[in-house]
């Protein structure tokens, strides 16, 4: 990334791109000039998806954007390492500790809102399946936009931006909005050090069953964004 290529001193460079140290830190990447394009061309097809009424042309797209996200990761110049793919002890400890006081910290939260309404906890036969999405989201939050931004801005000013596109995919929800920036920012400024996903997607998973079943559904729409948090009805 041109923006640290001037802070941190270069490395065995294969393919045009520098290789990480063993921090995970990934510096002195040169500039993805399909980064901007790609970048855009997945968030516009999610926020498509997010916002159209569930039917044909809504799974068309969700189709689309998952072929389209695998296609350019499969063509990208980031390798398995870069993608963190490759490492699945690297922070995983700070990562899982991490994930266990944030958990602790909602179930308290959601006791001192049991006023405001009860939670809708997803069925533990449906848990299974938001671990999948977790995974998903990671990965495109992660090995996706993150490492493309990084290239772009350098990897601080990418925790950031990354950040901002994975809360602005939970509008309208004021609260999941909320909580999915400051999640993001938490996890991308790990994955920046460690270069890891995998602990992060069972982090993520551990969360949102936690915010479901903690916080007020009044608040949540049953974990609903885009149109279908608008068209909520309890």
């Amino acid at each position: 990334m041109a923006a640290e290529s001037r802070t941190f001193p270069q490395i065995a460079v294969e393919g045009g791109i520098v290789s990480a140290p063993a921090d995970g830190a990934l510096r002195g990447l040169t500039i993805d000039p399909y980064a901007p394009v790609e970048v855009g061309l997945v968030f516009l097809s999610i926020m498509v998806a997010v916002w159209t009424q569930p039917g044909r042309f809504n799974a068309g797209v969700i189709l689309l954007s998952a072929l389209c996200t695998l296609w350019l990761t499969a063509r990208g110049r980031y390798s398995v390492r870069e993608l963190g793919l490759t490492q699945p002890g690297s922070g995983a400890v700070s990562t899982v500790v991490s994930g266990v006081v944030l958990v602790t910290v909602l179930v308290a939260v959601g006791w001192t809102m049991k006023s405001l309404g009860p939670a809708h906890a997803i069925p533990w036969n449906r848990a299974w399946q938001y671990a999948l999405w977790a995974l998903v989201q990671e990965f495109i939050l992660q090995s996706f936009f993150f490492v493309r931004l990084e290239s772009l801005l350098g990897g601080r000013r990418a925790v950031w931006a990354a950040a901002l596109l994975f809360g602005a995919t939970h509008i309208p929800s004021p609260l999941l909005t909320l909580l999915s920036f400051g999640g993001g920012l938490l996890f991308c400024e790990m994955f920046r050090r460690y270069r890891n996903i995998l602990p992060f997607c069972l982090v993520h998973a551990a969360l949102g069953l936690t915010i479901a079943a903690t916080l007020p559904d009044s608040w949540l729409h049953h974990m609903r964004v885009g149109v279908g948090y608008l068209s909520y009805h309890p």
